[in-house]
């Protein structure tokens, strides 16, 4: 009879085993799972597969085996900050392929090895600032595609393969943060080859560069088109005469060491055309042109407009756009939706040489009729004089006890002869005749405009 228990008690522990539930010490709040600050030393042994967000920053995890993550195939958001993690094991992010943003920042990391992110193909932000980075292997950003920003910043590197990223490789990539290392010669010829975006979000403030033409000429062109990763931190980017950190100047502010540099022919390809302006009313057609260094007449060229994203020949799916042979971009009805930023790389495939142009589209609505208050004014006291004129004059009478008033009484004479004294009768006679024939016509009292009454006396 004992033994026919253990396999219901077995089936009954390998059932409660297979549910979902929250680890005691975590918090589950939806679907975010919140293990910080637990005193992790090793992840909990079962996590919710729903889950998207997971929160293990601030413990003490110091290494991730293979498919760490595999049983959660929902993972977008994993925040491991404030560990002890020195290394990630072969495949720790097998089955997370949905992952979008990876939080390994204030760790222990000294070597970015190439297959720490293989799979994550969907990675937006990479946060490894402020660990102990002194080495970035040469594939270890490949094949992160939908890569926007990645934070090396406050590590000890002292090389970075920047030749591994590309317009093809990164479209996406605008922030790389490389400040406050240990980079003394970059490979320039790298730096300018890489697209446009990552150079308007590259920071190298906080190095140990060395004061060189080529290291000048490169910033000097960032300077002039106005990149914010300069703008922010102008004090901040400083460089060594022949490497002795005595005589670090702020090269940004104090240029008199680099007069002799040709900085017009330090820079090659590719070379940006200085930024324009566009203004265009709402529904009206714009034309951007697409004039660059390159004078090949075998050029291919790609527009990446704000709204749209990336325009070719080929691409091109809406009638109300057109790129022309030589590259001009037309919108035929632009919309509020259509301003902002627009680039066009011209490439040359034969010379290996690529050109950008910018331009800035700002979409102006329809002025609106200009208020004038005084009009405004005149013409309501019109209307309030008509008003009380139609009330006055035009409002009938529709009560029973409003009765039009009387005309007043005015006494009318009637004409007769006998009564008017002749000046020519002269005898007695007469006179007494006519004093006897005398009338008196009486009138209503009125008022005069002195408010006097009067009588009209006979």
């Amino acid at each position: 009879m004992t033994s026919g228990l253990y396999p219901g008690l077995l089936l009954l522990l390998l059932l409660a085993g297979s549910e979902e539930t929250c680890p005691a010490i975590c918090l589950c709040i939806s679907d975010a799972v919140i293990c910080s600050s637990s005193g992790l030393s090793k992840l909990p042994l079962s996590l919710p597969s729903f889950s998207t967000t997971l929160d293990l920053s601030h413990n003490h995890l110091s290494w991730l085996g293979p498919g760490s993550f595999k049983w959660m195939p929902r993972l977008e958001n994993l925040q491991m900050a404030h560990n002890q993690l020195s290394s990630l094991g072969i495949g720790v992010f097998h089955n997370a392929s949905g992952l979008r943003h990876l939080d390994l920042s204030s760790n222990k990391l000294q070597v970015v090895e190439q297959h720490y992110f293989q799979g994550l193909w969907r990675l937006e932000e990479l946060l490894l600032y402020n660990n102990k980075i002194t080495q970035v292997e040469a594939s270890t950003l490949m094949g992160l595609s939908s890569l926007k920003k990645a934070y090396f910043s406050l590590n000890q590197i002292t090389h970075f393969p920047f030749f591994s990223i590309q317009d093809h490789s990164h479209p996406f990539l605008t922030m790389l943060d490389l400040s406050s290392n240990r980079m003394s010669r970059l490979p320039w010829e790298d730096v300018k080859a890489l697209p446009r975006l990552v150079q308007r979000g590259l920071y190298l403030h906080n190095n140990s560069l060395i004061c060189d033409c080529s290291m000048y000429s490169v910033f000097w062109h960032w300077d002039l088109r106005g990149y914010e990763s300069l703008k922010d931190f102008t004090d901040e980017h400083t460089c060594t005469i022949l490497g002795d950190k005595r005589g670090s100047i702020r090269f940004l502010r104090y240029t008199r060491f680099f007069h002799n540099c040709s900085v017009e022919k330090a820079v090659s390809q590719p070379l940006t055309v200085l930024l324009s302006n566009v203004l265009v009313s709402e529904g009206g057609r714009v034309r951007l042109d697409c004039q660059t260094s390159l004078s090949s007449t075998d050029l291919s060229f790609t527009w990446l407009s704000p709204s749209k994203g990336y325009i070719t020949e080929d691409s091109i799916n809406d009638t109300l756009i057109s790129l022309f042979p030589n590259g001009t971009l037309e919108i035929q009805a632009a919309k509020v939706n259509d301003s902002g930023l627009y680039v066009c790389t011209a490439v040359d495939i034969k010379q290996a040489l690529n050109a950008t142009r910018e331009v800035n589209v700002t979409v102006l609505l329809p002025a609106a009729e200009s208020f004038n208050t005084g009009y405004t004014t005149l013409l309501g006291c019109v209307v309030t004089m008509i008003s009380i004129l139609v009330y006055l004059y035009l409002t009938p009478c529709r009560c029973s006890c409003c009765k039009q008033p009387k005309p007043p009484v005015i006494p009318v004479a009637t004409y007769d002869p006998s009564t008017l004294t002749s000046a020519f009768c002269s005898s007695a006679r007469d006179q007494s005749k006519i004093q006897t024939n005398k009338h008196v016509a009486f009138m209503e009292p009125m008022l005069s405009e002195e408010g006097t009454q009067w009588t009209l006396e006979s």
